[in-house]
């Protein structure tokens, strides 16, 4: 199971390594992992709406668990952008901690702070708990020794085993007063990012754990209950096996995808350059508005209208709304490919 989880992950790095400008295609990456991952701590925030940069365009209702998802975005791309300069420690979770609970619901949790007071999972009390985490006092020897054993090369562990015990262990030592479960998540890319077992953050476990939650709370529960750490650790490469196999389904989608759309844009003669940079800007974002083709571009608005008339009439952006004014279009075939 270890050498079939390698060998899928080092199928997805090399494939990673020949897509052009694949930060495009991994933004999405993250904010499917963003929105998967928050859904398991029970929000309720679709894919389209994730997407969306305005929180005016989201029900009043649901604006709480879209700023949680947007947090996550941020705070994931921050602890990417830290690890150029920080090695994998404490002090990067605890930043990526404050931007994931900074103006969201978790914000008097003590965003970026490790806890000073017990929590418990499940259950209105610690005694009436499935589970109560370390107290506080125990924390800071805890964490050290977490965070030694991510970087102690004399421990001969192989690294996907090690990034599966560090999850696990995380989850348990449960360090936060909120977002813990995301944090470890996260936790994982950061992982394969800062040990060069990914050189692009194009891996996200969230979509996998979301659609087997039971099974995966059940294997956490069965190390602390019965130390049974190896039925955690087949069920995590397992994890990692089908999510590196979708994930590299998903590029070579995209490559299809691409191809066939940049052949229909090669017949629009002198729209063909300001058609191709408006496709490239989908990559990033599939949902879009005329005004905004018109601003992000730096295109005349009727010229943006008529390029986005083109695309429509090509079958590439699909009119959503129904609207004469304030129309949103989607690049439909391509957003569909994260919501599988």
């Amino acid at each position: 199971m270890l050498s079939e989880a390698n060998r899928r992950l080092g199928e997805l790095n090399g494939l990673s390594l020949i897509v052009p400008e694949i930060d495009r295609f991994i933004a999405m990456h993250v904010v499917k992992e963003a929105q998967t991952s928050s859904r398991i701590e029970g929000t309720e925030t679709g894919m389209d709406e994730a997407l969306q940069d305005d929180p005016e365009a989201i029900a009043p209702e649901k604006r709480d668990d879209w700023q949680e998802v947007r947090n996550y975005i941020a705070a994931m791309n921050q602890a990417l952008e830290q690890l150029h300069e920080l090695p994998l420690s404490n002090r990067l979770l605890r930043d990526t901690h404050r931007a994931l609970l900074s103006g969201a619901r978790g914000e008097k949790k003590t965003p970026g702070e490790f806890r000073r007071s017990q929590n418990w999972i499940g259950g209105a009390t610690p005694s009436d708990a499935a589970f109560v985490p370390p107290h506080c006092d125990e924390l800071p020897d805890l964490l050290t020794d977490l965070e030694a054993f991510w970087h102690n090369e004399a421990i001969q562990v192989p690294q996907l085993i090690r990034i599966a015990i560090s999850h696990y262990q995380f989850e348990t030592i449960h360090p936060f007063l909120d977002g813990n479960g995301r944090i470890g998540r996260l936790l994982i890319t950061l992982y394969l990012v800062n040990k060069d077992l990914l050189q692009h953050p194009c891996l996200y476990l969230s979509s996998h754990l979301e659609k087997n939650r039971a099974a995966y709370y059940d294997a956490l529960m069965q190390v602390r209950q019965s130390n049974d750490l190896g039925h955690w650790i087949r069920f995590f490469l397992v994890a990692v096996t089908e999510t590196a196999k979708a994930s590299i389904e998903t590029f070579r989608s995209i490559f299809a995808l691409r191809e066939t759309v940049n052949r229909k844009l090669a017949t629009l003669g002198r729209a063909a350059p300001n058609a191709q940079r408006i496709v490239e800007f989908l990559y990033q974002k599939p949902f879009v508005t005329s005004h905004e083709i018109s601003q992000r571009l730096e295109l005349g608005r009727t010229t943006a209208d008529r390029l986005v008339a083109t695309l429509v009439k090509q079958g590439i952006l699909h009119e959503l709304t129904g609207q004469r004014r304030n129309r949103v279009f989607v690049y439909k075939e391509y957003f569909e490919l994260f919501t599988k």
